[in-house]
Formats: C-alpha cells, sequence, structure tokens
C-alpha cells in the first residue's frame, strides 16, 4: 500500500481580509513537501485568489500571489477552476496567472496547470480525492 494520499485544497474564500487563502498556501507547500498528491480547487470568491496583478498595497496584508507561480516546483501537477464562480465574476481564464510545472527526472513540462472545470469535473476531482480541506 503506498504512503501518497491524495490531497484537494479547496479554495472558496477571497485571497485578503482574512488568513484562510494563505493558511492554505501553507498547507500545500506542506503536503507537497511531504511528497503527496497535491490538488487545489478554486471556488466561490476563492478565484480571486488566481487573478493577475492583486495589489495589497493598501492593506496589512503581504502579496502571496507570487508563491502560487512556485507551486509547479514543489510538485503541485493540478490546480482547477471552478468555471460557474469564475464566470459569476465576470472572470476568464486570461484573467488568471499560469503556472507552469516540469518532471525534473522525466523533462515533461505543463506551460500552465491551472485548469478550468464545470460542475460535473469539480464535483468527480472532488470524489476521487482521499482528502479535501476546505478553505
Amino acid at each position: 500500500m503506498s504512503d501518497i494520499k491524495k490531497f484537494m485544497y479547496l479554495n472558496r474564500r477571497a485571497p485578503y481580509g482574512t488568513i484562510y487563502a494563505w493558511e492554505s498556501l501553507e498547507v500545500v507547500l506542506i503536503g507537497a513537501a511531504f511528497d503527496q498528491e497535491v490538488s487545489l480547487m478554486f471556488a466561490d470568491d476563492g478565484v480571486y485568489q488566481l487573478v493577475k496583478g492583486s495589489d495589497t498595497s493598501e492593506s496589512d496584508m503581504k502579496n502571496f500571489m507570487p508563491t502560487y507561480r512556485t507551486l509547479g516546483d514543489y510538485g503541485c501537477r493540478h490546480m482547477y477552476v471552478d468555471k460557474a464562480s469564475l464566470e459569476a465574476r465576470g472572470l476568464t481564464q486570461d484573467d488568471l496567472i499560469e503556472v507552469a510545472w516540469e518532471d525534473f527526472e522525466t523533462e515533461e513540462e505543463v506551460d500552465n496547470i491551472v485548469e478550468i472545470v464545470d460542475t460535473d469535473q469539480v464535483a468527480k476531482l472532488m470524489a476521487e480525492s482521499e482528502v479535501v480541506f476546505s478553505f
């Protein structure tokens, strides 16, 4: 039996104003550091966590958006965005950051692991996960 678990991190809150998004990112990095299979799902106001050009200068919070771009380096291969949540906020894939991924052993590369998924795919991906953390 493998010790590797499939973790899904569900991000449903806006990136700033609370610590939920930051806490999620920290837990994702910990899971990835321990070689677990980590995926992220962004839904509801969580989609704002991936919007390009976030500006935190008017808040007391540090802009942690650049950390998302490094997740591919930590072995995170899947970042999903709920299509309905994105559309409800007037956003498209073009509004989101891109996150590259590369397997240094096989040299396989993916230019952008941020994928828009519909409601059925969201349910399927959540069901396939062994552990779901909601933030």
